[in-house]
């Protein structure tokens, strides 16, 4: 997949393209199918198939009080929209000046010239242009009059509930990662690094990997079943997000215990996911080290059950 980081950086496009445009935060389920449709048509219509996104996200810039943590970073994101098998992803610079352009110019200047768009696919809800002038009715109007189709598409549903990113966020944020998973087709994950722990993870009965400092999307504080990949290599495991409120001071960390462990080369840049599965518990405190060891020991069994169940249906 190409990527395009402004106007600027698009060749002069041979073609046409079929688009859609959106932040594409979490490329949950609702995202694939209407990149599925895009990469569809475009192939059909022997053209290039396009997702326009935006960095830094919108409401970063309007309304940053209200900002959202995200649910995939840029890096994360691309590699997703890259696995639907678009083309090309477009990200433009969102800044307080491109937030002023009328809602027409973002037609012209953006799907029209830049990208010669023959196609548009959009969700119902969609809004674009200054203060979020204009929507989908608006830009069928805009393309009868710059050479392009639009195609609004319905909200996806699964398990009765709309997907959006703001449902999957919440999903997250409320700890409840099973039905996140549903609504993004995936595992919510987090990439990151590894930090070095407090010392206290030799004390325990398995390997601990610690995620650096992570400022985008966490879940609810709490005691995960997780896959852990470390550089190329996948671990079953179980994660504990939250302050480790047993062992005294308390401090934010994605602490890791590694099922399957065996030794493996980590360097401070080896990249480090963590893939949510399913929630075991809450965070509590222990009275003591040793009942924190009891507990684990519970966690990794029902750990251990859930990845046998798993494999087994695979």
């Amino acid at each position: 997949m190409q990527v395009f980081r402004s106007l600027a950086d698009i060749p002069d496009m041979p073609g046409r393209s079929v688009v859609a445009i959106g932040n594409f935060d979490g490329v949950h389920c609702g995202h694939q199918a209407i990149l599925a449709e895009v990469r569809k048509r475009g192939q059909m219509r022997g053209a290039v198939s396009v997702a326009v996104t935006f960095d830094p996200h919108p409401v970063r810039v309007l309304r940053p009080e209200m900002a959202p943590k995200l649910i995939t970073p840029m890096p994360q994101r691309l590699e997703l929209l890259a696995q639907t098998g678009i083309d090309a992803t477009l990200i433009l610079p969102f800044t307080e000046e491109f937030s002023q352009t009328p809602a027409y110019d973002f037609a012209d200047q953006v799907l029209a010239r830049a990208l010669r768009a023959v196609e548009v696919h959009e969700g119902e809800s969609f809004r674009f242009g200054r203060d979020a002038e204009a929507g989908t009715e608006d830009l069928i109007r805009f393309g009868k009059q710059l050479g392009f189709e639009v195609f609004g598409h319905r909200a996806l549903m699964v398990r009765g509930i709309t997907v959006s990113s703001s449902e999957v966020r919440q999903r997250i944020v409320a700890g409840n990662t099973s039905l996140a998973r549903a609504l993004l087709g995936r595992a919510f994950s987090i990439e990151s690094t590894q930090e070095r722990g407090r010392g206290v993870g030799s004390k325990l009965l398995v390997p601990t990997i610690n995620l650096a400092p992570y400022a985008e999307l966490t879940p609810a504080n709490g005691v995960y079943v997780t896959r852990v990949r470390v550089g190329e290599r996948w671990f079953e495991a179980v994660t504990n997000c939250g302050v480790r409120p047993t062992f005294g001071v308390e401090s934010y960390a994605i602490e890791s215990y590694l099922l399957n462990f065996e030794p493996v080369e980590i360097e401070p840049e080896t990249p480090v996911e963590v893939c949510f599965l399913a929630r075991l518990r809450e965070e509590q405190k222990f009275p003591s080290a040793e009942a924190l060891k009891e507990q684990i020991i519970h966690d990794v069994a029902k750990a251990k059950r859930y990845h046998g169940l798993a494999a087994a249906s695979r």
